[in-house]
């Protein structure tokens, strides 16, 4: 697998004439954050003016990707603590009053301000940076959202993301995605909607009648997957699959790692970027590797320590490690589910085991296992029965030869950057 920030088509500079100025509205959700700036990324290779506006735990990656910096006025890291709620009002509650509520007056504010000083072209947000959107729509400034995932918000067609279904089949599966469609819109318009009218009127801009149609302002909903990865649906006139980016986290790139030493079939075990309450679903799989006749590499990520987990001789505990570079030498990639983990290994020709642990991984999941690519398995699975899931993957061609025939366009759109520049550069 090569180098996924390499130039690809598309890639040259452009010309001093068209040249632009972007600003980025974004939020530090783990995974998200490589995606997003990659975008930057390519923008700034591109010759252009990129300003990033987000939360002081990326401004070193922002330097990185070749932006300009700027904070959030208040720029922590807030903590998405599902792990720990029980059921779906509580994680409504907690994902849309910390996500939107909480922080969008002043990300509108400081999204304002930041046009006012550097008059962007474009603003483009994060996905739950919903200030940012109104700040921008406040200033008459064209707002592109950016979503680092399947397509998340109904569509018909698309099952309702976190559900972990299968598209719809008849009248029935069509009832199904209605009803869960409008629930999910219920639950989200009972904790944002109010305060996202209220804010929209405090910035001179009229109610909107839920709270997904903030999203569909936007000029443009840029999907940063590929169209093959997800389900077919039917989406509004400004969605666009502009293909994942690939990118790996900028703290990954000068970590030590090395698999243990040996000719065993190479696992790689990456699991969430942030805090899931995971430590014990890792410490299963290490188990599980254990007990087989493989190489494990577990890359722990930010979120945990690397000393919490007790490894055999056969498998390797780091913090970080490029993935780009351990998927090429890997048979099997055991994982949380996170979109961005799973596309790298799909792009790579590499199956899945999926241990989904909530927001869209089983979503992640379920375009795996429908397409033959891999296997799911519970979070609270015994290392037996992991261990059994690994065998089973790693026994049967199958599952590589499905990766590899879904690997194929995920890769291609990926290294097709004309697909996210071409709606940028306009």
């Amino acid at each position: 697998m090569s180098d996924p920030t390499a130039g690809s088509r598309g890639a040259g500079p452009t010309p001093e004439a068209t040249r632009r100025t972007y600003l980025f509205a974004l939020k530090d959700a783990g995974g998200t954050v490589p995606p997003e700036l990659g975008v930057a990324r390519r923008l700034a290779r591109r010759g252009h003016e990129v300003v990033v506006l987000a939360d002081d735990s990326m401004e070193d990656q922002a330097a990185a990707a070749g932006a300009s910096f700027r904070s959030w006025t208040d720029g922590h890291t807030g903590e998405v603590r599902d792990w720990a709620l029980h059921g779906p009002m509580a994680l409504a509650r907690d994902m849309f009053e910390n996500m939107i509520g909480h922080r969008a007056p002043q990300q509108a504010s400081d999204t304002a301000e930041a046009i006012d000083e550097v008059r962007p072209d474009l603003v483009l947000t994060s996905f739950f940076a919903f200030g940012a959107m109104v700040g921008a729509e406040a200033r008459g400034v064209p707002f592109d959202v950016l979503m680092p995932n399947t397509y998340p918000l109904p569509a018909k067609g698309m099952p309702q993301v976190g559900t972990g279904f299968t598209p719809a089949k008849g009248p029935l599966g069509a009832l199904r995605d209605r009803v869960t469609s409008f629930g999910g819109t219920r639950l989200a318009d009972r904790f944002a909607l109010a305060p996202l009218n209220e804010l929209r009127a405090d910035h001179g801009l009229a109610p909107v009648p839920n709270t997904w149609a903030q999203v569909h302002r936007a000029r443009r909903q840029l999907i940063l997957t590929s169209s093959a990865f997800d389900f077919p649906a039917e989406l509004p006139a400004n969605a666009r699959y502009v293909g994942p980016i690939l990118d790996d986290p900028a703290w990954t790139s000068n970590a030590p790692w090395a698999p243990p030493s040996g000719e065993e079939p190479l696992v790689l075990v990456a699991m969430s970027s942030t805090f899931q309450n995971h430590v014990q679903c890792m410490q299963r799989i290490v188990d599980a590797l254990g007990s087989l006749p493989v190489r494990g590499l577990v890359t722990t990520g930010p979120a945990v320590d690397p000393g919490q987990i007790h490894a055999p001789a056969n498998v390797a505990v780091v913090a970080a490690a490029p993935h780009h570079q351990a998927m090429a030498r890997a048979s099997l990639v055991i994982t949380h589910g996170g979109h961005g983990t799973v596309v790298k290994a799909l792009a790579a020709g590499v199956p899945l085991v999926i241990l989904h642990h909530g927001r869209d991984q089983s979503g992640n999941a379920v375009r795996v296992t429908s397409r033959g690519a891999g296997v799911e398995v519970s979070r609270r699975a015994s290392a037996g029965t992991i261990a059994r899931a690994i065998a089973t993957v790693s026994g049967n061609d199958d599952y590589r030869l499905c990766a590899r025939r879904l690997g194929v366009d995920i890769a291609r759109d990926a290294a097709d950057e004309s697909l996210l520049l071409e709606e940028l550069e306009w």
